[in-house]
């Protein structure tokens, strides 16, 4: 229950940080993630016994959000967490294709993926709004 309470905590912290202080790109990425989470949480089941369709479409959803963000981005971090999605999201695929694989494995490759890269956004946002106070001070 710990590692829910540290998860939750981190999660709204970065992606409310990420909407309030980013640039577009930013925004974008904590509000798709965010939906994500919530959307994830209400369409889930238990068991993790079958592929989780509802999820996955979420899952594609987040990432094609993600890709785009990081095709219209200036900056590197995009592509990392649209990588990560993607990585995320191939848990599907390998439920699918191996039935008999454990629901605690399937649960893990989809869920473990949410740390790094909220991590990334936000190192991303607090490099980007540097970046902005460094530009804006020294005048050019």
């Amino acid at each position: 229950m710990d590692r829910l309470i540290i998860y939750r905590a981190l999660m709204y912290g970065v992606c409310g940080y990420a909407m309030l202080r980013g640039k577009t790109e930013a925004r974008i990425v904590g509000a798709v993630f965010l939906v994500g989470d919530l959307a994830t949480l209400w369409l889930r089941s238990s068991s993790y016994s079958s592929v989780e369709t509802e999820i996955l479409i979420v899952d594609v959803l987040a990432f094609l959000a993600f890709t785009y963000v990081a095709l219209v981005s200036d900056r590197f971090w995009p592509l990392w967490i649209a990588g990560l999605q993607l990585t995320s999201s191939m848990g599907h695929l390998f439920k699918a294709i191996d039935a008999e694989l454990l629901p605690i494995a399937y649960a893990a490759a989809l869920r473990m993926w949410a740390w790094p890269i909220l991590i990334i956004l936000g190192i991303g946002t607090w490099r980007a709004q540097r970046r902005t106070a460094r530009e804006t001070a020294t005048p050019a």
